[in-house]
C-alpha cells in the first residue's frame, strides 16, 4: 500500500517499549520484594525513588519517556500514512527516530548519562519536527509535491 512504510518504524517502537514495560518489572518486581515494599506503597509519590536503586528506576522512568514525546510520533505516523506519504524519506526519518529513542532507552538504564541522553532526545526531536513539518505542509495545503520529506 502506498505510503504505508511509515507504519513499520511505529510498530517497531511499540515493540521497544512493551520490552522496556518487561525489562522494568524484571527489575523492579525483586528490588521491591528485596526492599520489602508491598505494592499498596507504591502509591506513595516519591517512594519508589527513595527505595529503589537507581539502576532500578532509570528503567521505570525511561519506560514513562516511551509515553511522552513517541505519542506524537505515532500519530504523525498515521497521518502521514492516510496522506499516503509514510514511503521514502518520511519512513527514513521515521527509522532514525525510533533508533535513536532505542539507544536513548540504552543509555538511560545502563549508564544514564544525562548530556548523552540530551543530545539523543534533541536529534530525535528534530526528526520529529521534521516529520511534523511534512504532515503540516500537506494538511495545511501546501501539497506533497511541496514537502521536502517525500518520495518522488
Amino acid at each position: 500500500m502506498i505510503g504505508m512504510d511509515i507504519l513499520q518504524p511505529a510498530v517497531a517502537l511499540m515493540i521497544w517499549t512493551m520490552i522496556m514495560w518487561a525489562w522494568m518489572y524484571a527489575s523492579r518486581i525483586p528490588a521491591m520484594n528485596k526492599a520489602n515494599i508491598q505494592p499498596d506503597d507504591a502509591q506513595v509519590v516519591g517512594l519508589l525513588d527513595q527505595k529503589l536503586p537507581n539502576k532500578v528506576q532509570w528503567k521505570a522512568h525511561n519506560y514513562n519517556h516511551l509515553h511522552e514525546q513517541p505519542t506524537v510520533f505515532y500519530a504523525v505516523a498515521i497521518v502521514l500514512a492516510l496522506l499516503g506519504a509514510g514511503d521514502g524519506m518520511s519512513a527514513f526519518l521515521a527509522w532514525l527516530y525510533v533508533l535513536l529513542r532505542v539507544i536513548h532507552s540504552v543509555v538511560q538504564v545502563t549508564a544514564n548519562k544525562v548530556m548523552v541522553r540530551f543530545v539523543l532526545f534533541a536529534l530525535s526531536s528534530m526528526i520529529l519536527i521534521a516529520l511534523i513539518v511534512s504532515a503540516a505542509m500537506i494538511v495545511f495545503g501546501a501539497g506533497a509535491d511541496q514537502s521536502p520529506f517525500l518520495s518522488a
